[in-house]
């Protein structure tokens, strides 16, 4: 049996961690929707926990803790310069230090030892974690300068281990502060991250579904476009025949049948494969490739045009996206053909394939339709962009216009060719 190895540390997953940091978090969310309350509960537990055991010891006890004759109001005004300024300690970290450092200043100069006087340090971890980086530099040697005097001022100690001591107390709270906003920071950033993946998630699935409603209109355009047009052809062509060639008429309705019933084939299988449905695999046929454009060509014919069809090369032998590329190209030709130059002209289809390109040409003797198109025919249409859209598909290139002696020209110039026929 394989055995899976973890990178995740088992300590997060202890009861007792994972209780602590559902509850950190629950602080967190309640500390950013009320900032204020979250520091007015801070000053008040240093009152009580620093300030108060001093209050309450002053008096018989008072040379412990080396409050020499110092009325109990001005104790507890030290206390309140030393933790009210805190209050504001988000809003102004940097004077809110200066504050608090003042008030430090006259009690020690004052020999006054107080237990409140670690709101310094937690002042100083305020400009860590909400002031500028370049003003925590300053702040630090001010900071630094300020424990120098109650270093001087313990005499049971020597003034340089009291200095250590302090200073590690400062470069804790400092460190601290810088750690809690780089953490603050990286979480952001993740967040951030996560936001901006979503929406490019979103975008490309926009851009996916974009891309395939223009190949399905591009499919649709050219199916249901070019049946159409055919059996356009077929009915104007036998209603001309009713009268004079009966046979005719009802050979153009047969051959509309066909077509519509092609048609209606051609349309079922795409909606097939947009649906997906289990078991239609087996039910569905190929794409139309090189191979049916002999057949693409008897329905143009049977509408009137005089088609002539060659091929150089082996096309056949092409992979059947670009034979499909190649079928279409030559289908949108072709009903162009039949849309704007009639039922009386000649068409030549040539289709192309050496080894390194393939081409198809679709040539007609009618009238040029730059004099008086229909339709658009310099790019905008729907037509037109549809082939040069999946000639781009296989990094080619379609052109299109009037011939210089009459007709129209569409020219599609693909690389390749590409593997064999799936």
């Amino acid at each position: 049996m394989e055995r899976v190895e973890t990178t995740e540390d088992p300590l997060w997953g202890h009861p007792q961690v994972a209780r602590l940091a559902r509850a950190g978090r629950r602080i967190q969310r309640f500390d950013q929707r009320r900032p204020w309350v979250t520091d007015a509960v801070a000053v008040v537990l240093l009152l009580l926990v620093f300030a108060l055991p001093d209050l309450l010891r002053h008096g018989p006890q008072q040379e412990a803790f080396r409050i020499h004759g110092v009325p109990l109001p001005a104790v507890a005004a030290l206390q309140l310069g030393l933790t009210l300024p805190l209050l504001w300690r988000r809003r102004a970290p940097v004077p809110v230090l200066g504050a608090v450092a003042a008030v430090f200043l006259l009690q020690w100069s004052l020999d006054i030892w107080l237990h409140s006087d670690i709101a310094l340090i937690f002042a100083l971890y305020t400009v860590a974690r909400h002031a500028r980086i370049r003003q925590l530099a300053w702040c630090c040697g001010a900071v630094a300068a300020v424990l120098v005097l109650p270093a001087l001022r313990v005499a049971p100690v020597s003034w340089l281990v009291a200095l250590f001591f302090l200073y590690c107390a400062a470069t804790a709270g400092a460190a601290l502060g810088l750690a809690v906003r780089i953490g603050r920071a990286y979480l952001d950033a993740l967040r951030d991250r996560a936001t901006r993946l979503e929406v490019e998630r979103d975008q490309r699935s926009r851009l996916a579904a974009a891309a395939e409603r223009a190949s399905v209109a591009r499919e649709m355009h050219d199916i249901i476009g070019h049946n159409l047009s055919v059996i356009i052809g077929l009915a104007d062509g036998g209603a001309y025949a009713a009268d004079v060639a009966p046979e005719r008429s009802r050979e153009a309705l047969t051959h509309i049948a066909a077509n519509g019933r092609q048609a209606l084939d051609e349309l079922r299988r795409m909606l097939g494969v947009l649906s997906a449905r289990r078991g239609d695999a087996g039910q569905l046929s190929p794409q139309p490739g090189v191979a049916d454009l002999d057949a693409l060509c008897e329905r143009v014919r049977a509408a009137g045009p005089e088609v002539v069809y060659r091929t150089v090369g082996s096309p056949e032998s092409l992979d059947r996206g670009l034979q499909l590329t190649l079928y279409r190209i030559a289908q949108e030709s072709l009903t162009n053909t039949l849309k704007h130059a009639g039922p009386q002209t000649s068409v030549r289809l040539t289709v192309v394939a050496d080894r390194t390109e393939t081409r198809v040409r679709v040539e007609d003797n009618g009238p040029s339709r730059g004099a008086s198109p229909p339709s658009p025919v310099t790019g905008e249409g729907r037509g037109i962009t549809g082939m040069r859209e999946r000639a781009g598909l296989y990094g080619g290139t379609l052109s299109a216009g009037p011939r210089p002696g009459g007709g129209w020209s569409v020219e599609a110039v693909l690389e390749g060719p590409y593997g064999g026929a799936a």
